[in-house]
């Protein structure tokens, strides 16, 4: 079984900078889609950023030239950088992992973390 364990959130003021990693554990191979996600109170989650089995990233639109996402096969990580934080970046943050080709809807990611919380005020 797959784990998947964030840490690294917390809280910043508006500008400031966070780094949220996401360490897989388990039967990992080469090939997976890994992406973050946030859930702000009352609201859908939202896909942030995805690291998809080519090499190819994707954003969104909220968070393009402010966020980076990275992946460590060594470490088995993935990275989620977020720079020029905003209060609308506040959320829980979770990431997820998914074999082969990033699905087209959240739903499809097969592994989940529990997330960590990232306030921005």
């Amino acid at each position: 079984q797959v784990q998947l364990v964030e840490s690294g959130g917390g809280s910043v003021q508006t500008g400031g900078s966070l780094r949220v990693t996401c360490v897989l554990s388990g039967p990992i191979y080469s090939g997976y889609c890994l992406g973050w996600f946030r859930q702000a109170p009352g609201t859908e989650p939202e896909g942030v950023a995805a690291l998809d089995v080519d090499g190819s990233t994707h954003y969104a639109d909220s968070v393009q030239g402010r966020f980076s996402i990275s992946a460590d096969n060594a470490k088995n990580t993935a990275d989620l950088q977020m720079n020029s934080l905003k209060p609308a970046d506040t959320a829980i943050y979770y990431c997820a992992a998914h074999p082969g080709f990033c699905p087209p809807v959240l739903s499809g990611y097969k592994y989940w973390g529990q997330g960590t919380q990232v306030t921005v005020s």
